[in-house]
């Protein structure tokens, strides 16, 4: 499955929140919907390798989030917000028409994923993230556990706002070379390495997506650093109420394996497949991903065409 993969066709669709989403819709509208969204440093392409089949009993809906690629790139930190994010997911299907879906999220799509099960849950029927961890477990890691800490600390990196101007040229090509080819170099050669650049070097999108590691609000230690506790992350959290897929790359250098182990505290109907890969791991190990979600999906079933021949 790691042949190269086509363009997809891409639609701009103008949302309530005031930006225009740039989003690939595959399968039959009448379908089970599905949306997939990406994370950081990448766009629709994340699921490049997935969509074709998703898409034979799905209406499959996948956008370049804000701020990637060609969708809006706002100006401002506060406006890549958590709720600024969710906010274009169900804006997104509103203009779709589409009231209950399944959520798939990657890295910051996951991030969104999990926030919006917890505040829509009358909207995202059942979810599915891929190396994304649950806010509260993440968090709680990142105070208590010494090792995400350390992993974490290019999140204090891409805060940091003199970043943004040195990020072109060769500058980008290095970004590549040790932000992505590092973990999977033969999955990215030849033409998608070729979109990947062609992306990032769009005006503003680097400031764009690393608005959204400066909006985020997860306190992120220095090592060694005791800073005050925020009172929340000892008391109960809300669970997720919606079926969980949860599928790991263990491999992952960022977040690590632990994430996985705090979830059922806060996933009750929860189910976990862990895959020998990386935290690129929709891209690493698609064909793993494509059979843990076909074994967890419900058969679809949808409006047949009944008129008579």
């Amino acid at each position: 499955m790691n042949d190269p993969v086509p363009p997809f066709p891409l639609t701009g669709v103008a949302l309530a929140t005031g930006v225009e989403l740039d989003t690939v819709m595959l399968g039959d509208p009448a379908a089970p919907p599905i949306i997939l969204l990406h994370g950081f440093p990448e766009s629709h392409r994340t699921w490049r390798h997935l969509l074709p089949d998703l898409a034979r009993d799905h209406h499959v809906i996948a956008p370049d989030q804000r701020g990637y690629a060609g969708s809006s790139k706002p100006d401002g930190v506060e406006a890549y917000a958590a709720d600024r994010i969710v906010a274009d997911l169900l804006a997104l299907a509103d203009a779709l028409g589409i009231h209950r879906f399944t959520l798939v999220g990657h890295d910051w799509g996951g991030a969104v994923a999990w926030m919006a099960a917890l505040r829509a849950p009358d909207r995202v029927e059942r979810l599915v993230i891929l190396n994304a961890p649950h806010p509260y477990v993440f968090q709680r890691a990142l105070l208590d556990d010494p090792e995400q800490r350390a992993a974490s600390q290019y999140i204090t990196r891409f805060r940091e706002t003199a970043l943004d101007g040195g990020w072109t040229g060769n500058a980008l090509e290095r970004f590549f070379a040790t932000g992505l080819a590092r973990h999977a170099a033969a999955h990215l050669l030849g033409p998608e390495k070729a979109i990947y650049l062609e992306q990032w070097s769009r005006p503003g999108a680097m400031t764009a997506m690393l608005n959204w590691y400066r909006a985020s609000r997860f306190l992120v230690p220095a090592p060694g650093e005791d800073p005050p506790r925020p009172a929340w992350i000892d008391a109960p959290f809300p669970p997720i109420r919606q079926p969980t897929l949860v599928i790991w790359g263990m491999k992952d250098k960022a977040l690590l394996p632990g994430q996985v182990d705090g979830l059922p505290e806060v996933v009750p109907d929860l189910t976990v497949v862990k895959l020998d890969a990386g935290h690129f791991v929709p891209w690493e190990a698609p064909d793993a991903v494509l059979n843990a979600l076909r074994n967890w999906l419900p058969a679809p079933s949808f409006p047949q065409d009944t008129s008579e021949k």
